[in-house]
């Protein structure tokens, strides 16, 4: 497996591009398959330690720290929620006869992302479903908060800026589907019929007849992480810049459904 792209290293902490698809760490069920913790510690050596945790599916900046010292001042900025996380989302806005299938939604049927917005709704493990978070309406589940803002908007999908500020599993994922706009290819808040086809935006499309999606992952990439670094004591900010689908994804929507 191709080691993962370094984005900023010194003597106390190493910050990766970690690819989508690849878990931060092993799988606590027990499925035997390679994490980027296990690429780390080959590497650096067992002492390394991920700082926080990033989706499998997701793709974007995970920070490790290579000192307990270091691990100890950088976890203590997610705590007290002074780490500044920034996710891009490509979603999309199902057409109202599919909006019944997502988590909670919070908004009416068919209506546009507002530009900025904010979701405040408690998470907790869904009981049902090993693995899968659920929303607590009631009583139950952590605090959970994300705002929002939309970037770009294409007719029934667009780019959303995603900054948690807590930092449940699966956080993001579940507010902006609960908001009725699911993050592309989400197999377990999403919608199944919402697929960004080429064909689906350009007139006239002649293509094959086994169409591949622009997107074939999920979605949501960690583009940016800032934090007070524990030896300089200075603000310091990691970027990692969107995947090549990504880019060709928004290429065509700029090109085909952008706005008037």
């Amino acid at each position: 497996m191709t080691f993962p792209e370094i984005l900023l290293e010194d003597d106390l902490l190493v910050a990766f591009d970690k690819p989508g698809g690849l878990p931060v760490v092993s799988d606590r069920r027990g499925r035997a398959e390679a994490s980027l913790m296990d690429l780390v510690h080959d590497r650096f050596g067992g002492q390394v330690a991920n700082v926080h945790r990033l989706d499998a599916e997701a793709s974007g900046v995970v920070l490790c720290a290579k000192t307990k010292a270091a691990l100890d001042f950088l976890s203590g900025q997610f705590q007290s929620k002074t780490a500044q996380r920034t996710y891009c989302a490509l979603v999309a806005l199902p057409p109202p006869e599919r909006l019944a299938n997502a988590a909670a939604p919070v908004r009416e049927a068919g209506a546009a992302l507002p530009a900025e917005f904010s979701v405040d709704l408690p998470l907790g493990e869904d009981e049902r479903i090993p693995g899968r978070m659920r929303v607590f309406r009631n009583r139950g589940g952590k605090p959970s908060v994300t705002d929002f803002r939309v970037v770009e908007a294409f007719g029934r999908f667009a780019r959303v800026e995603c900054r948690p500020v807590t930092g449940r599993t699966h956080q993001i994922r579940i507010h902006l589907a609960s908001a009725g706009a699911p993050v592309l290819n989400d197999a377990l808040y999403g919608d199944p019929g919402s697929v960004l086809l080429l064909s689906g935006l350009k007139r006239h499309y002649k293509g094959r007849e086994a169409e591949r999606p622009l997107i074939t992952r999920l979605a949501l990439h960690a583009s940016s992480l800032g934090f007070i670094h524990p030896g300089r004591r200075e603000p310091t900010l990691v970027a990692a810049p969107l995947p090549r689908e990504f880019e060709v994804a928004l290429k065509y929507l700029r090109r085909f459904a952008a706005p008037g």
